[in-house]
């Protein structure tokens, strides 16, 4: 498909805006996408037209879960495009295809993080050659309303093309509980799965997706992600066709892992980064990589910002951590539960529309149990609406006298660096961390953009 005149004039000043944004103003993730779409709406089908796309979408975990996609598949390929900056509606997406040079012969692939209520336009320009579904949670209700409603934005993208492979977290029951034309692969953990026991009553998805009776579970991991069965019906976990078979060791900075009997390490903790690196394993495995080149791309220690990155703020080791959901905050907090020695916490607290401008979720955060843990030496909140999560830790059991509050990013910086504790652990929702960022690039103590 050749280039129309109006997708030609669009992808020109497109790639032009975007040479601009990168070289006179540091960067510009979407609006090079915004301004080439303007100008031609379907410009990302032409843009796309010599490439195999594997769109990566759900709840938590796009970013990393791509990140680890493209280390896995440069096993096998030359060059992997990608959007790492996690601009992942539309105009994203297509800034990350005009910061491309244009394509000579033969087919290029894709790696591409989507917003989930983008998937279905992303999917009709691009006719992806796989789906990778990571989980579905509650998240930013504002936009996407309960998860039912979520996984019927990505099913409208997934089923235009039924001849796209599908490969689901299977330990997410929302995943197996319809029937897709699609071919799907399933992956999840396989431990020991010999119990009969029911999730939390305030879970996201207690209830089995066909009948609606109480889920059980033979094994859990968080959430309602595990071994799941309904007595009722007969609904229970799809056989899987990429396990984990044995978590060894987690730390808050690493995780040892055995994925189909191959050894995997990440050097990044918490139970849900083994998840991300179990869906990039089944797609390296679905696109040839072999077991033990998967191995070798998972240990490459490279951050992805705002995902466990850590920066260095003088003497102290900061890690910055996103949140944005009550399940992916609890696995975070258990995660940094397991450090052995105390250390610094903050939390960022934002409400713009990238963030969800619902602060409610926060409520459903197990900060009790951090508070219990008596890992944390010391509490700091900042951002827009450092109030509510102050109130937050107030009402967990942080004492008044040892919370301290400051709105303006520039003391969050200062006070952190006079913290006692050499090991710090920032929290924060999207907006708050790249503000966090750009302050600490205006700094010095990272380097500029992404």
């Amino acid at each position: 498909m050749a280039f129309s005149a109006k997708a030609s004039l669009a992808t020109a000043i497109g790639r032009s805006s975007y040479w601009f944004l990168h070289t006179f103003l540091k960067g510009g993730s979407s609006l090079p996408g915004q301004i080439a779409n303007r100008i031609d709406p379907q410009v990302l089908r032409t843009l796309g037209q010599n490439y195999d796309v594997i769109v990566v979408t759900g709840t938590n975990g796009k970013t990393l879960t791509t990140s680890l996609i493209v280390k896995v598949l440069k096993k096998k390929y030359k060059e992997v495009l990608t959007n790492p900056t996690g601009s992942n509606m539309l105009q994203g997406i297509t800034t990350a295809f005009l910061a491309q040079p244009k394509r000579g012969h033969g087919r290029g692939i894709a790696v591409l993080e989507v917003d989930e209520a983008n998937v279905a336009p992303v999917a009709a320009q691009l006719k992806p050659k796989a789906f990778v579904l990571t989980n579905i949670f509650r998240d930013q209700m504002d936009r996407y309303g309960e998860f039912y409603t979520t996984y019927q934005k990505i099913l409208d993208g997934v089923t235009r093309d039924p001849e796209a492979m599908v490969i689901a977290n299977g330990d997410a029951p929302i995943f197996s509980s319809r029937k897709l034309p699609n071919p799907v692969t399933y992956y999840g953990f396989e431990l020991t799965a010999n119990g009969d026991h029911k999730a939390p009553p305030n879970t996201d998805g207690v209830l089995c997706p066909v009948c609606q009776h109480i889920l059980h579970y033979h094994a859990q991991t968080y959430a309602n992600l595990g071994n799941y069965f309904c007595p009722h019906c007969g609904f229970k976990r799809p056989a899987l066709t990429h396990q984990i078979t044995e978590v060894t060791q987690m730390t808050p900075q690493s995780s040892d892992f055995m994925i189909d009997d191959q050894p995997c390490h990440i050097d990044i903790g918490g139970m849900y980064n083994i998840y991300n690196a179990l869906a990039a394993f089944a797609v390296g495995r679905a696109f040839g990589v072999t077991p033990t080149e998967i191995s070798q791309a998972f240990a490459y220690d490279e951050k992805v910002f705002g995902r466990q990155e850590v920066i260095q703020l003088g003497k102290k080791k900061l890690t910055l951590i996103l949140v944005k959901n009550p399940v992916g905050l609890n696995q975070v907090l258990s995660m940094i539960e397991t450090a052995k020695q105390p250390f610094g916490f903050a939390m960022l607290l934002n409400a713009n529309y990238a963030d969800g401008i619902d602060t409610s979720w926060i409520w459903d955060g197990n900060f009790e149990e951090l508070v219990a843990s008596q890992k944390a030496a010391s509490y700091l909140v900042g951002g827009e609406r450092y109030k509510d999560i102050g109130l937050r830790l107030t009402v967990a059991g942080v004492p008044e006298k040892a919370l301290v509050s400051k709105p303006a990013l520039d003391d969050v910086i200062s006070t952190l660096k006079r913290s006692q504790q050499d090991q710090l652990y920032v929290l924060a929702t999207y907006t708050a961390m790249l503000q966090l960022r750009k302050k600490l690039s205006d700094g010095g103590y990272i380097k500029a953009g992404f």
